[in-house]
């Protein structure tokens, strides 16, 4: 009796250690999730809901999204977090969720450091846009006017430490220009402000940006990254026009739980650099107004060891964290 006991116990502890765990020759053998930490319906849900589509068809199984909003990113973040390394919970991460809450916030509930970073995916070209009333029609002209007139122009953002922020603290470090930032709730009351003309300046997604321009009701002095944009290649750079190394924008990525299986990861990120080659997924990424940006997990792990000290020195220059 006692060997029946021992050896059904030895069978039992054997079986525990694996039960509920995702082996990594078989995953994903049920759907997976991928946890935005916004609102449904804005360019990071519809960003994850194309990438979705296609892992689901290319994987045979669901790639279910579930948006979980709130404190800038920290909620969805970290719910994912806590989830099981187990390759079923993921988080569409971007530049908040992952680098500039850690500045930001106080008790912020999760580690971004422990986050397992799979793959990048996407980027929105942002476009630093004006009104025509002004008295500058060129980056050029703006700069020549803002050193004119120190702390007579401002540029609105979308809220304090969101990159439409960051993106106006390194074009007054970019051109040592004295711009006063005005913060809203949201890139909804942004706009109306800049076309009221209660701002002068603000840097605007290429999708809900590049609109207002082909009409003539805003004016476009340069796109925020390092080259010019597929959706809008006549408009030059801003780093192009004087200032070498000018590029943000607002980034989206794939990370999962700290200890998920180091296959998953791989397989993931394979799956996902596959995705962003077909034309398909790059034309619904456009009409979200990103492009494809792809690449191993090295070069995640690069850009993320870039970013983490470069925005803790434009929140400094904002006076938002102690230098």
């Amino acid at each position: 009796m006692k060997k029946a006991v021992s050896g059904l116990m030895l069978a039992i502890a054997s079986v525990l250690p694996n039960a509920g765990w995702a082996q990594p020759a078989s995953w994903p053998d049920r759907p997976v999730k991928i946890v935005v930490p916004f609102q449904a319906g804005s360019a990071t849900d519809l960003i994850t809901r194309q990438v979705a589509l296609v892992l689901s068809r290319d994987f045979g199984q669901p790639f279910v999204v579930e948006a979980h909003p709130g404190a800038a990113a920290a909620i969805g973040s970290s719910i994912v977090a806590r989830a099981a390394p187990d390759g079923y919970t993921l988080l569409m991460g971007g530049p908040a969720a992952v680098v500039t809450n850690r500045f930001t916030q106080k008790n912020l509930g999760y580690d971004p450091d422990k986050f397992e970073l799979v793959s990048m995916v996407a980027y929105t070209p942002n476009i630093l846009l004006t009104t025509p009333g002004q008295p500058f029609k060129t980056l050029p002209e703006m700069v020549a006017y803002a050193r004119a007139h120190p702390g007579k122009l401002t540029y609105a953002s979308f809220g304090t430490g969101t990159t439409s922020h960051l993106a106006g603290e390194l074009l007054k470090q970019a051109t040592g220009t004295d711009i006063l930032h005005v913060p809203y709730k949201g890139a909804g009351e942004a706009i109306p402000a800049l076309l009221g003309g209660q701002v002068s300046l603000y840097f605007d997604t290429i999708m809900t940006g590049l609109p207002q321009v082909r009409s003539g009701k805003l004016v476009a002095l340069g796109m925020s990254t390092a080259k010019r944009s597929d959706q809008a290649p006549d408009i030059p750079t801003i780093a192009e026009q004087g200032y070498p190394g000018y590029d943000i924008a607002p980034w989206y990525g794939i990370v999962a739980p700290a200890g998920t299986p180091t296959p998953i990861l791989d397989k993931l990120n394979a799956a996902i650099n596959k995705a962003l080659q077909s034309g398909e997924l790059r034309t619904k990424l456009a009409e979200a107004g990103a492009e494809p940006y792809g690449g191993s997990r090295e070069s995640f792990k690069e850009l993320i060891a870039k970013e983490i000290p470069r925005t803790r020195k434009l929140l400094e220059q904002a006076g938002f964290v102690d230098k």
